[in-house]
C-alpha cells in the first residue's frame, strides 16, 4: 500500500447475512426464550412485550425456514404445538449470552413513562 492510502474495511457477507437475520425484531428475544426451554406459541406471546401474533408467526416461520427452530404438533386432544432451538439454533447460545452480559454492563433499561403507558397488543 502507497504511503498516505487507506483502505476501507471489508465486510464479511456471511456475518452480515447473519446479523440482518438475527437483528430482526422480536427474533432475539424468542431466541433467548428458546434456549431457556421449549415453549408453546402463547408462552412465547405472552413473554414478549407488543409483538402481535402476526409478527409472532413470521418471525417462527422464519426461523423454521432457516433451521434455527424446530416447530413439534403433538397429537393431544386439543392438538399442541411446541417451539424449540435446532442444534443450529442452541449454536447461539453463546452469542446470546455475550450480549446479555453486555446489556447488563452498559444498556439501562428505560424507566416506564406513566404518560406514555405501553401499547395494548393488538391479536390477529
Amino acid at each position: 500500500m502507497k504511503k498516505g492510502t487507506h483502505q476501507s474495511p471489508a465486510l464479511c457477507n456471511a456475518f452480515h447475512s447473519a446479523i440482518e437475520l438475527i437483528g430482526r425484531r422480536w427474533t432475539g428475544a424468542i431466541i433467548f426464550l428458546l434456549l431457556k426451554s421449549r415453549c408453546r406459541y402463547a408462552v412465547l406471546r405472552d413473554a414478549i412485550p407488543d409483538i402481535t401474533d402476526r409478527m409472532l408467526t413470521e418471525r417462527l416461520q422464519e426461523l423454521e425456514q432457516e433451521g434455527i427452530v424446530q416447530r413439534t404438533v403433538l397429537p393431544e386432544s386439543p392438538v399442541r404445538v411446541e417451539y424449540s432451538l435446532t442444534p443450529k439454533g442452541r449454536a447461539l447460545a453463546s452469542a446470546v449470552d455475550a450480549i446479555s452480559d453486555w446489556a447488563h454492563k452498559w444498556n439501562q433499561p428505560v424507566a416506564a413513562d406513566p404518560a406514555h403507558p405501553p401499547s395494548r397488543r393488538k391479536r390477529a
